[in-house]
């Protein structure tokens, strides 16, 4: 039986999902962050399956989502964006430091992915933690600058930029510190996934796509890297995304 049992990991209201019989057995772990304007629970089903697999799996909520949400404004949450991603990286430290200090984690066996948002998160941690031994982005963009740059021109262009131009130069100069695209070698051949819909509305299918294709070639095991396109797919992920995610983390981790 695979059970869910609610934990507040430092101060991150979180969900584990693991078999229940192992519920105090060191297991192979991977935290899965969800998307903005989402929430630990929507990412169920795939810590569900993951689980079956024989890993312990731990999604968390995000700063302002959830239950953490307090009520924020929309307009507040959505210039709150790349702080959020920043802030889930530093929380995916406590998050190792708690199973290790459980004694939770098997052989450093340690995994990260995301949605969306939390597609950005992992390409940003994978900039942090040496100890993250595979990673998968789904929907999201390891080119975080250059989206970071592509939203305030959409502002701009609207005429409805709410910050003035010193912090956006500020913030572009912090968001370089987490760029992936930007440090490629940070890679270091690790085990990587990226799902990306062709016809993603949101986050730009060749940011991730042309990533691919720069980092690709400096992988000795080519099957350590796997990109998968999928025609007539918007922002938002299926059932086949979800199984290949899966598949691929079996072999990965």
């Amino acid at each position: 039986m695979i059970g869910i049992y609610e934990e507040k990991i430092d101060t991150i209201p979180s969900l584990i999902i693991v078999d229940a019989e192992k519920n105090d057995v060191a297991l192979p772990v991977i935290t899965y962050f969800h998307g903005f304007t989402s929430a630990k629970e929507h990412n169920l089903p795939l810590a569900f399956l993951l689980a079956q697999k024989g890993y312990r799996v731990i999604l968390p909520d995000s700063k302002y989502h959830g239950a953490r949400e307090n009520s924020i404004h929309a307009e507040e949450r959505q210039l709150s964006f790349w702080d959020i991603v920043v802030q889930n990286v530093t929380e995916l430290q406590y998050i190792k430091d708690y199973v290790d200090e459980a004694g939770l984690l098997l052989d450093d066996r340690f995994g990260v992915a995301g949605t969306s948002m939390g597609g950005i998160t992992t390409s940003a941690a994978i900039t942090q933690y040496e100890w993250v031994k595979a990673a998968a982005i789904l929907m999201g963009t390891p080119k975080i600058t250059t989206f970071a740059q592509e939203i305030i021109d959409a502002f701009k262009q609207k005429g409805d930029l709410p910050v003035e131009q010193k912090e956006i130069t500020n913030l572009l100069d912090q968001l370089a510190k987490y760029d992936l695209s930007q440090q490629p070698e940070k890679l270091n051949e690790r085990p990587l996934f990226i799902w990306h819909g062709e016809a993603d509305e949101i986050v730009p299918f060749n940011h991730a796509y042309s990533f691919y294709k720069q980092v690709a070639p400096t992988y000795a095991n080519s099957k350590d890297i796997v990109f998968l396109g999928e025609a007539n797919r918007g922002h938002k992920v299926g059932r086949f995304a979800t199984l290949e995610t899966v598949k691929w983390f079996v072999d990965h981790l």
